[in-house]
């Protein structure tokens, strides 16, 4: 049995996607018609990473630090590889309120800027999170750490409402058993902190796409299973929750045997899946073959939308001598990224643009009646 997504929206939420959907349904279409013209001469296969991703409808992106803008290596590839772009720091709650109700936008604007005038999506992150709070936030309690947590969510996605194609609402708020991570939020807040972030988060930019985001989800095993449940019951409740992130970091021994599946799970909730944070330590084949795993793996799911990396090249990498991004440190292409464009161009245009990165028009809204298996 299966019933209309929509159903658990309220109905200014839905009347506002449906817009949203089709002014991107719009850009979708001029934006294939950019890339027919841009490849004639090469039909057979892209040679970027971001406008062989736009080809299936997805988005390529990568975390970007605004102060490496001004390095030419660290701009060039970024313009020339990259469709979406994700704050690494910039937009955390450290860095855009670091004092009560005293918002800074520097760095976060900065990105927007720089994404706007290059034609790129930006994924936000993140606004709630145990890590990189402001001191101040650290020490509060109970409704006056609630009260916070509402007004630094409806200001920075207030900020930003309208420019911000999927936002990070709550980052890694789950444990690698499948408990609560026993974070202030938690522990102050109990478990309704996490729907009171989304809610928010709706209120205060209700055509942004909303995706709980966390690390350690490469498969099916008990965190991925506690943020499944978590999905199923606020779809259930109605509780606005459009999409899940799946960091994946990872290793060139990485096991990703249930990886596709467990994407697969979820898309067939009716929640669209992001790649968010791919970085893979190690070097050649075996970190390509990783690279070219998580790549197909998005690409076998329709309701995957993109990919981010986190970060452009090695120098700048926070796994440092893992090297594990696509650029070395002298923006040279490695080994994973020709693993991963190849991967991308053998993806091919299958079927109607989707909506990655707010270019394409979103997919049949559907969801399958699951039960939850929260008690």
């Amino acid at each position: 049995m299966e019933k209309d997504e929509d159903m658990h929206q309220t109905p200014t939420r839905r009347l506002r996607r449906r817009i949203t959907a089709a002014v991107a349904a719009t850009a979708a279409a001029g934006l294939a018609a950019a890339g027919a013209m841009l490849f004639a001469g090469n039909a057979s296969a892209a040679e970027t990473l971001g406008a062989s991703a736009a080809e299936s409808g997805r988005y390529f992106g990568a975390a970007i630090a605004p102060n490496f803008l001004g390095e030419e290596g660290y701009a060039n590839t970024l313009n020339a590889e990259f469709n979406s772009i994700v704050a690494e720091n910039a937009m955390k709650w450290d860095a855009t309120e670091p004092s009560p109700g005293q918002f800074n936008f520097t760095g976060g604007d900065q990105l927007v800027a720089y994404a706007e005038d290059h034609g790129m999506a930006v994924r936000g992150h993140t606004l709630v999170w145990h890590a990189q709070q402001p001191t101040w936030a650290q020490g509060l309690q109970g409704q006056a750490l609630h009260d916070a947590m509402t007004t630094h969510i409806a200001g920075v996605a207030g900020h930003y409402q309208g420019k911000i194609s999927s936002w990070d609402v709550v980052n890694e708020a789950f444990e690698w058993d499948g408990s609560r991570r026993q974070s202030n939020l938690q522990i102050q807040l109990g478990d309704k902190w996490i729907e009171d972030a989304f809610r928010a988060a709706d209120a205060a930019d209700p055509d942004a796409r909303l995706c709980y985001n966390d690390y350690g989800t490469d498969g099916v095993n008990a965190k991925s299973d506690a943020i499944y449940d978590m999905v199923v019951d606020f779809q259930a409740r109605g509780v606005p929750i459009d999409c899940v992130g799946f960091q994946t970091h990872l290793g060139s021994d990485s096991d990703l045997g249930s990886y596709q599946q467990n994407l697969q799970r979820f898309a067939d909730l009716g929640v669209d899946v992001e790649i968010t944070e791919l970085d893979v330590g190690g070097s050649g084949s075996a970190q390509a073959n990783v690279f070219r795993t998580v790549t197909e793996a998005c690409l076998a799911v329709d309701r995957c939308t993109g990919i981010t990396v986190w970060g452009i090249t090695d120098k700048y990498s926070w796994r440092g001598e893992e090297t594990p991004l696509l650029f070395d440190a002298n923006y040279q292409k490695k080994e994973a990224y020709e693993a991963v464009l190849d991967a991308l161009n053998a993806g091919g245009r299958r079927g109607p643009p989707r909506r990655g990165g707010g270019r394409a028009p979103p997919p049949p809204l559907r969801i399958a009646c699951t039960p939850s298996r929260l008690p």
